[in-house]
């Protein structure tokens, strides 16, 4: 084969250029510490890396973003648990001390103080919010759980659902002592007639502006109505259901607060609805559910918001266009922390702040309330009594009947004080329980990511690893294989300056 300058001239071109772009490589290589800059350079590279991009890329969003969000969230959620179960015991604690059968004066004023202050912090802990997000409202997590300030004018539309074993007894008690601020010749009468009565109610989750619209018990499939609304809002009562505003108009209607074995008395004030024997054991023998529809109008600041407990309607508005619906659902808020793997972080309000929490502290200070004002009646007629102006023996037995009747009422008000709260120590107990169980939750749940933390770590650390082994190259290695190159790209050039000295006319 004949060999041509020109052809040696060619190759000699290549050869360099070839050395050239190793240097090239290598110095790029040298800069970058990457195998390669380019797909083309190398595909097998080039799409093993791109595979463990993108698994890395999710891997750090899981470790750098949603399993800190989630941790945040279930702390800020697990502290306001805690939180709430330390309130609740301290209501316990007071209910303990209320149940004793000796309290002073003041002992039932340290209670009343103290439940009072607690009062206004039941539902406080609900509005916990994690980066300006409550943690407890389900997918409403630009809303508060309690309203924020007083709305007089703000109204729901509210169905409840009940069962026989939200029956439970209470106390009702006629009449009270009046006693004078100074004795009026020719009045002897202090007192209407005081007496006890004990029927079997159930509360709704409200009190004060509640119209009852429709109530209904079933049993076994059949349906008795007992309060029914018409679309042109005529009300329908059973024959057997009597409707007062309040405790004293029931009682001023009847004469004391009785009802009849087979009726149903319905107090607007307390949102309570109260059963005849009769008419109670029926619900309660049938297993019977109950379903109450009410309006409400006027939330205090603090009260719970329905749409969080129950199936309501906003009809605030007076267009009806703008009412606004809400459908009870469980909300879960689930945070994806590893590939196929997801977990629950939030915790819903209904499970741990009862909107029957509330009505037993508001009860709890209003039976201590009548009983520390029965018994300072009877403490102002002892007083009387030793006053020198009523000295005389008319004055002396009239003083007398005021303090039986007094006395009466404070054993009728301290009794109750006594079974009330000795029966909301169980009550409580049961919150506390719902507290405890959610704390559990969260505890549990803060272990699993925990432990999926670990894993997804030692899966970044390891993935992190691979990709540095296929893309990158130890700068040692790129030094030797660059002045290899270079040295090799050196010689070529010294090579080709020897190509073309002699050319065949030089032997002519």
């Amino acid at each position: 084969m004949r060999i041509t300058n020109t052809m040696i001239t060619r190759n000699t071109k290549s050869n360099i250029n070839s050395n050239k772009l190793l240097v090239d490589k290598y110095n790029t290589q040298m800069t970058t510490q990457k195998k390669i800059s380019k797909a083309s350079e190398d595909p097998v590279i080039a799409i093993r890396s791109l595979r463990l991009s993108t698994t890395l890329s999710h891997i750090n969003q899981y470790v750098e973003n949603n399993i800190p969000d989630a941790s945040a969230w279930m702390d800020v959620t697990e502290t306001a648990l805690t939180n709430m179960k330390s309130l609740l015991t301290d209501i316990r604690t007071h209910c303990v001390n209320g149940s004793n059968d000796s309290l002073t004066s003041d002992d039932r004023q340290t209670i009343l103080e103290g439940l009072t202050a607690l009062a206004d912090q039941v539902y406080l802990e609900g509005n916990a919010d994690y980066a300006g997000k409550s943690v407890f409202t389900g997918y409403r997590t630009s809303s508060t759980l309690t309203f924020e300030e007083d709305e007089p004018d703000t109204t729901y539309e509210i169905t409840q659902q009940f069962t026989y074993d939200n029956l439970e007894e209470h106390r009702y008690y006629t009449g009270d002592v009046t006693v004078p601020e100074a004795i009026v010749a020719g009045v002897t009468d202090c007192t209407t007639k005081i007496s006890e009565n004990s029927y079997e109610r159930i509360r709704l989750a409200y009190n004060e502006g509640i119209q009852l619209d429709n109530l209904s018990y079933t049993i076994n499939g059949a349906q008795t109505d007992l309060i029914t609304t018409a679309d042109d809002g005529t009300v329908t009562t059973a024959a057997n259901v009597q409707i007062f505003e309040s405790e004293a108009a029931w009682e001023e209607a009847n004469g004391e607060k009785i009802i009849a074995d087979d009726a149903m008395v319905f107090i607007k004030e307390t949102g309570e609805m109260i059963f005849g024997k009769e008419l109670a054991n029926t619900i309660s023998d049938g297993r019977a559910s109950l379903t109450a529809q009410y309006t409400k109008k006027g939330f205090d600041a603090g009260e719970a918001r329905p749409e969080y407990y129950y199936d309501c309607k906003d009809i605030t508005d007076d267009d009806p266009t703008k009412h606004v619906e809400y459908t009870k659902q469980v909300q879960d808020i689930n945070y994806t922390i590893a590939n196929n793997t997801t977990i629950t972080i939030n915790t819903q309000a209904s499970d741990v702040f009862d909107t029957s929490i509330a009505r037993d502290v508001d009860e709890l200070i209003n039976v201590v309330q009548k009983s520390i004002n029965a018994n300072d009646k009877v403490a102002k007629v002892k007083r009387m009594m030793t006053e020198a102006q009523y000295q005389s023996p008319e004055d002396q037995a009239l003083l007398q009947t005021y303090l039986d009747a007094a006395q009466k009422e404070a054993d009728f008000a301290d009794d109750n004080l006594q079974k009330t709260y000795e029966h909301y120590i169980t009550r409580f107990d049961g919150y506390m329980e719902s507290a405890n169980i959610a704390i559990t939750n969260i505890g549990s749940m803060k272990n699993r990511l925990t432990m999926t933390q670990t894993r997804v770590e030692n899966q970044q650390t390891t993935l992190e690893e691979l990709k540095s082994q296929n893309e990158d190259r130890d700068i040692s290695d790129i030094i030797i294989d660059y002045y290899a190159s270079y040295n090799a790209y050196q010689s070529s050039l010294t090579a080709a300056s020897k190509v073309g000295e002699r050319t065949l006319l030089d032997y002519i």
